[in-house]
């Protein structure tokens, strides 16, 4: 069970990081966003998980704002893992989770 609370969360904390460094670098890179290199890969790897907010969300929800439901559902995702990983050791043992 701590294993797959563990992976979730690092699903989650990945996906975040990407969304947020695709953000940043778009507000760096301006409108040459999409030649640039680093932006295609934070895109590709932030994809899945913007598809899956648009399948969540109701169809009035622009497709702009679609990153930032994906960013936010994440945000959720990790407190939830975080909260169950948290209650995993400590009815395990925290010397178990090291």
């Amino acid at each position: 069970m701590l294993a797959v609370v563990t992976t979730v969360k690092m699903m989650a904390e990945i996906a975040l990081l990407a969304l947020l460094g695709q953000w940043v670098l778009g507000l760096l890179a301006g409108a040459g966003k999409d030649r640039n290199f680093f932006y295609q890969v934070l895109r590709v790897i932030g994809q899945p998980f913007i598809s899956a907010a648009r399948w969540v969300s109701p169809k009035i929800i622009l497709e702009r704002h679609l990153p930032l439901v994906a960013f936010l559902l994440l945000v959720f995702v990790w407190l939830g893992a975080t909260l169950l990983k948290i209650q995993t050791c400590v009815h395990i043992g925290v010397a178990l989770c090291q």
